[in-house]
Protein backbone atom coordinates (compact mmCIF):
# COMPACT_ATOMS: atom_id res chain seq x y z
CA UNK A 1 0.00 0.00 0.00
CA UNK A 2 1.16 3.17 -0.93
CA UNK A 3 0.71 5.00 2.52
CA UNK A 4 -2.78 6.20 1.17
CA UNK A 5 -5.82 3.53 1.79
CA UNK A 6 -7.56 2.20 -0.92
CA UNK A 7 -10.76 3.69 -1.05
CA UNK A 8 -13.93 1.67 -2.74
CA UNK A 9 -16.80 3.85 -4.78
CA UNK A 10 -20.10 1.62 -4.18
CA UNK A 11 -22.89 2.68 -6.32
CA UNK A 12 -26.68 1.36 -6.36
CA UNK A 13 -28.32 1.12 -9.75
CA UNK A 14 -32.05 0.10 -9.81
CA UNK A 15 -32.19 -1.43 -13.31
CA UNK A 16 -35.27 -3.72 -14.75
CA UNK A 17 -34.63 -7.41 -15.13
CA UNK A 18 -35.48 -6.76 -19.30
CA UNK A 19 -33.43 -4.13 -19.43
CA UNK A 20 -29.83 -5.32 -17.58
CA UNK A 21 -27.99 -7.52 -20.23
CA UNK A 22 -27.95 -3.92 -22.42
CA UNK A 23 -27.59 -1.89 -19.51
CA UNK A 24 -24.55 -3.68 -18.39
CA UNK A 25 -23.49 -3.58 -22.25
CA UNK A 26 -23.91 -0.23 -22.70
CA UNK A 27 -22.30 0.65 -18.92
CA UNK A 28 -19.23 -1.23 -19.56
CA UNK A 29 -18.49 0.49 -22.69
CA UNK A 30 -18.97 3.62 -21.72
CA UNK A 31 -18.55 4.03 -17.84
CA UNK A 32 -15.94 1.13 -17.48
CA UNK A 33 -13.63 1.76 -20.65
CA UNK A 34 -13.25 5.71 -19.48
CA UNK A 35 -12.66 4.80 -15.34
CA UNK A 36 -9.54 2.09 -16.82
CA UNK A 37 -7.86 4.85 -17.94
CA UNK A 38 -7.62 7.19 -14.65
CA UNK A 39 -5.22 7.26 -12.53
CA UNK A 40 -5.59 5.41 -9.23
CA UNK A 41 -8.35 2.80 -10.84
CA UNK A 42 -7.79 -0.38 -9.59
CA UNK A 43 -10.83 -2.65 -10.87
CA UNK A 44 -14.32 -2.58 -10.93
CA UNK A 45 -16.96 -5.02 -10.04
CA UNK A 46 -20.45 -5.46 -11.08
CA UNK A 47 -23.31 -7.24 -8.73
CA UNK A 48 -26.62 -8.06 -8.48
CA UNK A 49 -28.35 -8.17 -5.10
CA UNK A 50 -30.15 -12.21 -4.76
CA UNK A 51 -32.74 -10.42 -2.72
CA UNK A 52 -33.42 -7.99 -5.59
CA UNK A 53 -32.52 -8.86 -8.85
CA UNK A 54 -33.33 -4.99 -10.09
CA UNK A 55 -30.47 -3.82 -7.67
CA UNK A 56 -27.17 -3.69 -9.41
CA UNK A 57 -23.83 -2.40 -7.44
CA UNK A 58 -21.26 -1.61 -8.84
CA UNK A 59 -17.83 -1.80 -6.88
CA UNK A 60 -14.92 0.41 -7.65
CA UNK A 61 -11.29 0.32 -6.32
CA UNK A 62 -9.37 3.16 -6.29
CA UNK A 63 -5.81 3.22 -5.40
CA UNK A 64 -7.01 6.62 -2.75
CA UNK A 65 -9.70 8.77 -2.30
CA UNK A 66 -7.54 12.02 -3.77
CA UNK A 67 -6.94 10.45 -7.06
CA UNK A 68 -10.84 9.15 -7.40
CA UNK A 69 -12.03 12.63 -6.42
CA UNK A 70 -9.61 14.77 -9.19
CA UNK A 71 -11.56 13.30 -11.70
CA UNK A 72 -12.71 16.16 -13.51
CA UNK A 73 -16.79 16.47 -13.34
CA UNK A 74 -17.08 18.01 -17.42
CA UNK A 75 -15.03 14.51 -18.37
CA UNK A 76 -17.80 12.65 -16.12
CA UNK A 77 -20.80 14.30 -17.24
CA UNK A 78 -19.95 13.71 -20.89
CA UNK A 79 -19.70 9.97 -19.75
CA UNK A 80 -23.05 10.32 -18.41
CA UNK A 81 -24.26 12.02 -21.39
CA UNK A 82 -23.09 9.11 -24.03
CA UNK A 83 -24.73 6.49 -21.72
CA UNK A 84 -28.06 8.52 -23.39
CA UNK A 85 -31.38 6.92 -22.41
CA UNK A 86 -29.03 3.97 -20.20
CA UNK A 87 -27.80 6.65 -17.30
CA UNK A 88 -29.07 5.59 -14.55
CA UNK A 89 -29.17 7.71 -11.15
CA UNK A 90 -27.18 5.90 -8.53
CA UNK A 91 -26.69 5.99 -4.32
CA UNK A 92 -23.02 6.42 -3.55
CA UNK A 93 -21.30 5.09 -0.72
CA UNK A 94 -17.54 5.40 0.41
CA UNK A 95 -15.24 3.04 2.09
CA UNK A 96 -12.16 2.96 3.06
CA UNK A 97 -10.10 0.07 4.20
CA UNK A 98 -9.53 0.14 8.05
CA UNK A 99 -7.26 -3.67 7.46
CA UNK A 100 -6.97 -6.79 5.58
CA UNK A 101 -6.14 -10.41 6.75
Amino acid sequence: MSGRPPVIEFLTFRVPVAEREEWLQVEEQHWTRYLERQDGFVRKEMWMSADDPESIHAVIWWSSLEQWKAIPADELSAVERAMGEHERTATCDTYVLLRES
